[in-house]
């Protein structure tokens, strides 16, 4: 990790965050709501607007995390989440003309994994995986201390992995309480608190299909640290005795004792994993 100042940025659905990183530390963290329905220029200036008064002579790069397909060599971002006008947006020329600062631009579930890498649960592993439970199921890859994102992000889609008579993503992220009992996650985890049994059972289902999912990563990638983020990661201690039930049947028993699976707690870590796009290609 540098000692420069790095202006990262979060693109999500719905808001947009950025702030100054240095030395390990985020200030001046600022966030506004995105105009879903807006144009491509009218989602731009809202960028804009957080980020120009962040820039100053010190910024040595500006990292942005994107909930989409991006060409990393060229900075294009296609068919944003949430945001119907970017189906093809160059972000990355349109920034560094604006800035003449370098731009690094990578997914989200990339920049999670790198959040937690430089920031939290992974900064004392070589090899790690970032798993993203939401309402989709998401990874981003981390091999010799460096980021793996395969041609366009396209590394880690676990969740499209056939499984069953769909995909993972279909039973082991937030769209399984739909898929399989037409219902809503958070309900369901409200009840669940509450001692619902059925909604208690429901998350215990769940946890059986992502230790499923899990087992798999382990025999593709076998890395030293899976960390969950994500909005379902958050009801953890609701599905974490099945999903470990299914994790133990990993055939290699000896590697598996070396195997360690944390949960984020890192505040920001879209904006501080933004940033982290610098120290990658610092490594």
């Amino acid at each position: 990790m540098t000692n420069d100042n790095i202006i990262g940025i979060d693109l999500g659905g719905t808001h947009v965050r950025a702030g100054v990183v240095r030395e390990g530390n985020l200030k001046d963290i600022v966030s506004s709501r995105i105009p879903a329905s807006g144009t491509v220029e009218e989602v731009l200036q809202v960028i804009y607007n957080l980020v120009d008064p962040l820039m100053n002579e010190q910024v040595k790069a500006i990292g942005i995390g994107v909930p989409s397909v991006v060409d990393i060599e060229k900075g294009i971002v296609y068919d944003v989440q949430n945001i119907p006008s970017w189906k093809e947006v160059a972000l990355k020329k349109l920034m560094e003309a604006r800035y003449n600062r370098p731009v690094l631009i990578n997914n989200d579930a990339n920049c999670f994994a790198l959040g937690e890498k430089y920031f939290g649960k992974g900064k004392n592993f070589s090899s790690m995986i970032g798993l993203t439970i939401g309402t989709g199921l998401g990874a981003g890859i981390i091999i010799n201390d460096k980021l793996y994102a395969g041609v366009n992000c396209g590394a880690g889609e676990f969740g499209c992995v056939e499984y069953r008579d769909q995909y993972f993503e279909y039973y082991a992220s937030g769209q399984f309480f739909e898929n399989c009992y037409h219902t809503n996650g958070e309900v369901v985890f409200k009840k669940a608190q509450d001692g619902d049994p059925l909604s208690i059972m429901i998350f215990e289902e769940l946890g059986t299909h992502l230790g499923n999912a899990i087992r798999m990563i382990l025999y593709a990638y076998c890395p030293e640290l899976i960390v969950l983020g994500g909005s379902i990661s958050k009801a953890y201690p609701l599905f974490q005795e099945k999903m470990w039930e299914r994790i133990r049947t990993y055939l290699y028993t000896n590697t598996l004792s070396l195997f360690h699976l944390e949960v984020s707690d890192l505040e920001n870590c879209g904006v501080l994993g933004a940033a982290a796009l610098y120290y990658d290609t610092q490594s």
